[in-house]
């Protein structure tokens, strides 16, 4: 099997996380500047086997895309046509910043260490694939 990589979009900071190859255990892999996604992703896809990205889909509480969808839009289109034999697969991430919050409350981070909105972001996009694969079986 392959792995599944979930991407939490900022337009600033994108969070990354992903599945071990047995798409059992979803991992935060790291936070990237967004700038620099897409070289990450092709770097990425060159040495691991992926076989689907996940893309976080930001709603608003009256469901309405987020002010953010026309820069996933676009973020979307170019991995498409970057990376085009992966297939691109949404999924709401709602509460996913605030949810990634609170975990680290609950672990114990301190103030200090919960400011890192890098970490936030790499949480969030762990808590995407985890939501997934939970609803995937």
């Amino acid at each position: 099997m392959a792995r599944i990589l979930a991407i939490d979009f900022g337009t600033k900071r994108t969070g990354i996380a992903v599945t071990d190859e047995l798409q059992l255990i979803a991992s935060g892999l790291i936070t990237v500047e967004t700038k620099n996604l897409l070289i990450f992703l092709k770097e990425y896809v060159s040495k691991e086997k992926v076989e689907l990205f996940l893309v976080g889909e930001p709603k608003k509480m009256d469901d309405t895309p987020s002010d953010v969808e026309v820069h996933i839009a676009a973020f979307i289109k170019k991995l498409n046509l970057e990376i085009p034999k992966i297939p691109v697969k949404r999924v709401d991430e709602r509460f996913t910043s605030k949810m990634a919050f609170q975990t680290m409350i609950d672990s114990g981070l301190t103030k200090k260490q919960r400011r890192n909105k890098a970490l936030i972001d790499e949480i969030s996009a762990t808590i995407i694939l985890q939501e997934y694969l939970y609803n995937k079986v």
